[in-house]
């Protein structure tokens, strides 16, 4: 649905971020999104361990107005329609810690750019119109949102980046990313593959969108692993786009053309559930026949893997709720923010999945 880099600070949890007096308040839109149930009842997002970082980004370095986040107007722009179950939690999880701390219905704007680029930047843009004082951003792409970052600068708005990065200037254009190592995860992924399949067989990968770090760092991962083990070999790759549907024509196809194929590494998910619906019309016997790997950890696909369908998931946590609205309140308080703070995931397979499917979203 992440990752990217691999940095530097910030110690979160549920726990924490409801132990800082975020009094904060949450409003809705005209774009709202519109409420989503519950998403599984796994940790939110934390990040990794790390020393702080003395030359992080300040409120003072900015010159930006010092804001109190007990009022202030906050703006989530989320990027794409929530089909994917990695949105729908993503977004769940900034509405469930808005409610968590006692925030007020008419502070937090929430809008969805329907996977449209341009949609997206006219949102931020909207939601500055509209007062927001403080961002948060799932962005669409790496490129293409300078227009709404250069909005935001021009009214001294703080700007935190979750799940993908952007190729803009940290602690100028935008405050900070938080997301996943997406290259470690593809590095995770071929191990997985590796052990799932004994060292040996031909591999498809199924690729997320273009223009994304995520779809960079997780092929850049995987394949740099994959190497290590001789056995195995990527005979086609293609782009699914990260959606259920189009993985499954493409793996249809892909199961026409490399009959032979033992393996499936998809880039998320929703393109490996697709991947198992292609296989089993095509008289595979997905998880056995050709085993799949892929990176998300939404219930779906979990729940393969106790099934017996599906082989290894590495999660890419979307619970960035708590773990973003605290490192606002730490810019507000004048904290040293990095210009990236990188999540801890976890990871699913046959040892596992029964035991920590309730930790999955859906």
């Amino acid at each position: 649905m992440l990752l990217s880099s691999r940095p530097r600070l910030v110690l979160a949890t549920a726990a924490t971020a409801a132990a800082a007096a975020l009094t904060l308040t949450s409003c809705t839109s005209r774009e709202e999104t519109p409420a989503a149930p519950s998403n599984g009842g796994g940790p939110a997002a934390s990040a990794q361990s790390a020393a702080p970082s003395a030359d992080g980004c300040t409120l003072t370095k900015t010159g930006y107005p010092k804001v109190d986040l007990k009022t202030a107007v906050v703006g989530f722009s989320q990027s794409e329609k929530e089909a994917n179950p990695f949105r729908i939690a993503e977004t769940q999880s900034i509405r469930d810690e808005a409610a968590k701390l006692g925030i007020a219905s008419d502070k937090l704007l929430v809008t969805n750019a329907q996977s449209d680029l341009n949609r997206q930047i006219s949102d931020i843009k909207s939601l500055l119109d509209r007062g927001a004082q403080l961002l948060v951003v799932a962005p669409l792409n790496s490129d293409g949102l300078q227009p709404a970052l250069d909005a935001a600068k021009a009214k001294k708005v703080p700007v935190v980046t979750i799940d993908r990065k952007v190729t803009s200037q940290p602690c100028s254009d935008y405050l900070t990313f938080i997301g996943s190592n997406f290259v470690e995860q593809g590095k995770r992924a071929a191990q997985a593959m590796a052990k799932a399949t004994g060292g040996t067989g031909k591999v498809v990968i199924l690729l997320g969108s273009s223009g994304n770090n995520v779809t960079t760092d997780r092929t850049q991962g995987f394949k740099d692993e994959l190497a290590k083990t001789p056995g195995l070999s990527v005979v086609a790759e293609q782009t699914g786009e990260f959606d259920r549907s189009k993985g499954q024509s493409v793996m249809e196809q892909l199961v026409q053309s490399h009959p032979d194929i033992t393996a499936v590494y998809a880039e998320n998910d929703e393109m490996g559930v697709g991947a198992v619906n292609a296989l089993k019309t095509a008289g595979k016997s997905p998880g056995k026949d050709v085993k799949i790997v892929s990176i998300d950890g939404t219930r779906n696909a979990v729940q393969l893997i106790v099934d017996g369908s599906y082989n290894a998931v590495i999660e890419s946590n979307p619970r960035f709720g708590p773990l973003a609205f605290q490192t606002l309140q730490k810019f507000e308080n004048g904290e040293p923010i990095p210009a990236s703070i990188v999540i801890t995931d976890d990871q699913y397979d046959e040892t596992n999945a029964a035991q920590k499917v309730g930790n999955s979203y859906k």
